[in-house]
């Protein structure tokens, strides 16, 4: 079992820019985040290996950067140029593989992007 500290969710203006934390328990591959927005299935964010090999969501590339400290087990995720569909409860995940789907789930901080 993989349990998670989150942090970093909030209110931002659109361009606006947030920084999400996670801290992992235990020993972990693949970390990262997915999100949920209102009406709409969760889906992929960002991901990260232990090798620090990101991978991202179609909607956040270029916009979103994921980085990982193996020695804190730790992830972060720097929101940048934020936009109202970016609004959505994020989850901090741990998956077993890169192609496999989350195996544990955070508890979900929110991130609201609104004028």
């Amino acid at each position: 079992q993989v349990q998670f500290v989150e942090s970093g969710g909030g209110l931002v203006q659109p361009g606006g820019s947030l920084r999400l934390s996670c801290v992992a328990s235990g020993n972990v591959y693949i970390l990262g985040w997915w999100r949920q927005a209102p009406r709409k299935q969760r889906e992929l964010v960002a991901v990260i290996d232990t090798y620090n090999w990101p991978n991202y969501g179609d909607s956040v590339k270029g916009r979103f950067t994921i980085s990982r400290d193996n020695a804190k087990n730790t992830v972060y995720l720097q929101m940048d140029n934020l936009k109202p569909e970016d609004t959505a409860v994020y989850y901090c995940i741990e998956s077993p593989g890169r192609n496999s789907l989350p195996r544990y789930w955070g508890q979900g901080t929110q991130v609201t992007v609104s004028s």
